[in-house]
């Protein structure tokens, strides 16, 4: 059997666009592949654009996260201020969750 006719099999390509489907011929004609060569390498481009983007982002949270780790202990603490702050918060949800509750 041969697999180059199975692969076409397995991508059977239908456009209910007639343009659509000019447009990718003729793109695929002009960087000389198939249509199905040019389907999957732009397939390809974008999961590959967007799995860089993912990294980058991932690389950012790292540089905060060690920035964040590398920091002087009294740098992180809240001041007492904030901490009351956060607790009358964190009462207020807790008061709100307990009415919803009921």
């Amino acid at each position: 059997m041969d697999t180059m006719s199975d692969a076409k099999k397995a991508m059977s390509l239908r456009f209910t666009d007639p343009a659509q489907r000019t447009a990718i011929a003729a793109a695929a004609r002009q960087a000389g592949v198939s249509m199905q060569e040019y389907i999957l390498s732009a397939a390809y481009d974008r999961a590959t654009a967007v799995e860089r983007r993912f990294l980058d982002g991932f690389k950012v949270s790292m540089t905060r996260s060690s920035a964040a780790f590398a920091a002087e202990p009294d740098d992180l603490d809240p001041s007492p201020k904030q901490r009351a702050a956060e607790q009358d918060a964190r009462r207020d949800l807790e008061r709100q969750e307990r009415g919803h509750a009921a």
